[in-house]
């Protein structure tokens, strides 16, 4: 199969990684050092988990992953099958842990084909995960959040820009040879309560 070619694929299940996007983010925390020690740390669209399964050997702290469909137990890991733009769910959320100190989020929706409507999509999804890392980071928290290049990119990467001192657009080289899938890696939250005080 097209998966078993693949070299990275293969190494995520010799390393015991559930998919090879585990190898995304080690790649960018070893870059930007997104995680510390004692952090909190909350995952959207986390299935199948090799993202929580990073998390899990990085930091000692509550983990939550969310995701639409069910994610196979992981020790330590607490996990909620949902959807994260549901305020039902961000409730859920909120009942595990009232602020965090990371929010990450590698979900897309499901390819349609046309570039245009896809695009969109994502990027609506991504202001969605924007706005709940708003509502539940905290100061100088920090996001990452997968998106792909196209014309409303830009937009969406200036509002990121708005809410954190650093944001950098980061292409992993693990990610498959010409998709124009990147990542926006955005450290220090600026919460708007600390900003206005500042006045």
């Amino acid at each position: 199969s097209q998966w078993s070619r693949d070299p990275i694929y293969r190494s995520a299940k010799g390393e015991g990684y559930r998919s090879r996007a585990a190898y995304k983010l080690l790649e960018i925390n070893s870059k930007f050092e997104i995680f510390r020690p004692t952090d909190t740390v909350v995952d959207l669209g986390a299935a199948p988990g090799s993202w929580l399964q990073v998390v899990r050997s990085l930091t000692e702290g509550t983990i939550v992953g969310v995701d639409l469909n069910p994610i196979p137990p992981l020790e330590g890991v607490v996990t909620i099958t949902g959807d994260f733009t549901n305020p039902l769910v961000q409730s859920e959320i909120r009942k595990i842990v009232d602020l965090v100190s990371v929010v990450i989020c590698d979900a897309s929706p499901k390819i349609s084909g046309k570039k245009c409507y896809d695009q969109a999509r994502t990027i609506d999804l991504n202001e969605q995960a924007l706005a709940f890392a708003k509502s539940i980071l905290k100061q100088g928290g920090n996001f990452v959040v997968k998106t792909f290049q196209g014309e409303l990119f830009n937009d969406f990467l200036k509002e990121v820009r708005e809410h954190f001192y650093s944001v950098r657009v980061y292409h992993a080289q693990a990610t498959r040879k010409g998709s124009t899938e990147t990542y926006i890696i955005a450290k220090n939250y600026i919460h708007k309560r600390d900003e206005a005080s500042t006045d």
